[in-house]
């Protein structure tokens, strides 16, 4: 969300394409954490992507995801349990936009926990072994910092697990003009907070949970909403590197680094497992814009680097917003000049990290640590309206590949083709399509309604239709995802480990069946 003088929209999701991962069982149990090489660089250095053979540095420095030494962590559930190791990451977008969002989200957990408790294997009832940590899309950025609510800090992926009561106040936006407030977002789910003990996750398993009374459903339902106080300019790409990072202290405490950390230095067990099934699930209503720091901001507040900024038809001069992370990350071609592009393709220049630095990642997370990688995008696509019956459930028809890049319409939403782009209380106020395209660079990739039953003045209840969302459809998170199908070099067979779904639909229970759907079959391949 830009606060200049106006708010707009976010983003999300994500999983990828042909890479070939190690699928077997036999490989993943007895995977340990590597050691990787320090390079005192933080987080914010780029790869180097040049193909000459001559960089010998490993990806972890490439990554500047630092070093450490994890091999002692536990593997496997402990005793005489057989059972699979499953860790899921959650990056919810906590923009201003994203309260309706969090709430249908929240009103899934319970379906989560439902499914990964009774995931079927080839032998009957996988017996699964779960951690899960939610963190958001915010990685900070200058043009938001005037904007923070006093005390507010970026998670820049480290883990959120307090109960959203206690962070009541995050579901205010901080916009200076018209604030908006979703309380309900976490009070629905959660009337009163119950938060995992001793982790910075939550667990459970056949042996064992971190939750009061086992409950983990009603703890992801407290743990889960992040509010809608964070910046509008979300990168969920990074702040799940970040989140992932091997010898980040929630994953590896035994580092003595992390053991005299005074944030992490009481956690005793990591979150990600050597040889788990890990399951991301990126969920956001706009462009990633995973800047390159600290230079890659200049793009957004220097006047001399105004490359990527678009003309504002209020002040009648070009201004940054978010549209800055749709025209620096994603590259469009429209031959016929007619606002529909024919293909829309990742970016790479100085502004934004190429996504080849998230793929390569995800791929060193497979290959060195043996996990099996899967994930779940809930993103600025159409609604699918057809799914495979059969794990992982995936959409066939409608979502992802019903995507249309292309500018703004002007006039009114109404639902049909010959309607414009704008939601009826923005045209109310006269927004219009010149303003949109200011805002986002790029026209909406889905908008959702749906019809609630309310009480009327008399006292009787009756139907009305209410939107669910509007959202920038994904390139860059499409790109990563879709990079984690296992493409069969022989007979061309898609492996899906990557599900798009789309974030304006009034019900996520179809992306949940969907994740976990992938998290089955990629333990027990179904056929």
């Amino acid at each position: 969300m830009t606060y200049l003088n106006r708010t707009n929209a976010l983003g999300l999701v994500v999983v990828g394409a042909s890479l070939m991962t190690p699928g077997c069982r036999e490989d993943r149990e007895q995977a340990q954490m590597p050691t990787t090489t320090a390079t005192g660089g933080g987080t914010t250095g780029g790869l180097d992507d040049d193909d000459d053979g001559d960089d010998d540095s490993t990806l972890s420095e490439r990554l500047d995801i630092g070093s450490g030494d994890s091999g002692n962590l536990p593997v496997g559930c402990g005793g005489d349990v057989d059972c699979e190791l499953i860790d899921i990451l959650f990056v919810i977008d906590n923009s201003a936009t994203m309260g309706e969002e969090q709430l249908n989200l929240a009103a899934n957990f319970p379906l989560l926990i439902e499914r990964l408790s009774n995931l079927d294997g080839d032998d009957g009832t996988i017996k699964a072994d779960v951690n899960i940590m939610v963190t958001t899309s915010d990685f900070g950025h200058p043009l938001c910092t005037d904007f923070n609510k006093p005390g507010y800090v970026p998670s820049q992926g480290s883990p959120v697990f307090s109960g959203c009561n206690q962070r009541i106040s995050s579901f205010t936006s901080p916009h200076p003009f018209n604030p908006t407030e979703i309380p309900e977002a976490c009070t629905q789910g959660c009337p009163a907070d119950v938060v995992p003990g001793g982790d910075p996750f939550l667990h459970f398993g056949p042996m064992s949970s971190n939750v009061p009374m086992g409950d983990v459903a009603a703890a992801l339902a407290c743990v889960g909403p992040q509010g809608i106080e964070g910046c509008g300019y979300e990168a969920p790409l990074e702040t799940m590197l970040q989140a992932l990072r091997p010898e980040a202290c929630w994953n590896d405490p035994s580092r003595p680094e992390c053991e005299d950390d005074p944030a992490w230095g009481w956690v005793g067990r990591g979150f990600i497992r050597p040889g788990s099934t890990l399951a991301i699930a990126i969920i956001t209503d706009e462009a990633d814009c995973s800047v390159q720091a600290p230079t890659g901001f200049s793009w957004f507040t220097d006047s001399d680097n105004d490359e990527y900024w678009s003309l504002d038809p209020e002040a009648k001069a070009k201004l940054p917003s978010s549209a800055v992370c749709w025209n620096a990350g994603v590259d469009c071609v429209d031959d016929d000049d007619d606002g529909v592009y024919e293909s829309c393709t990742p970016r790479d220049n100085e502004v934004l990290h190429p996504t080849s630095r998230y793929k390569d990642f995800l791929k060193y997370i497979q290959e060195e640590l043996h996990n099996e990688v899967v994930m779940l995008g809930i993103l600025g696509v159409p609604q699918v309206t057809e799914r495979e019956e059969v794990p992982p459930y995936a959409p066939i028809k409608g979502g992802v590949d019903d995507v249309v890049y292309r500018d703004w319409n002007d006039g009114e939403y109404d639902g049909t083709a010959q309607g414009g782009d704008i939601l009826p209380a923005e045209w109310a106020k006269g927004v219009t399509a010149e303003h949109k395209q200011w805002e986002f660079g790029v026209g909406p990739g889905c908008t959702g309604k749906t019809t609630i039953m309310v009480e009327n003045d008399e006292g009787e209840m009756e139907e009305k239709e209410i939107f669910t969302g509007q959202a920038v459809p994904p390139v860059r998170i499409r790109d990563v995802c879709e990079s984690l199908d296992i493409v069969d070099d022989v007979t061309g067979q898609v492996r899906k480990r990557c599900c798009i779904e789309s974030i304006c639909g009034a019900d996520f229970s179809p992306a949940i069946d969907c994740l976990t759907g992938i998290i089955q079959e990629s333990i027990s391949p179904v056929g």
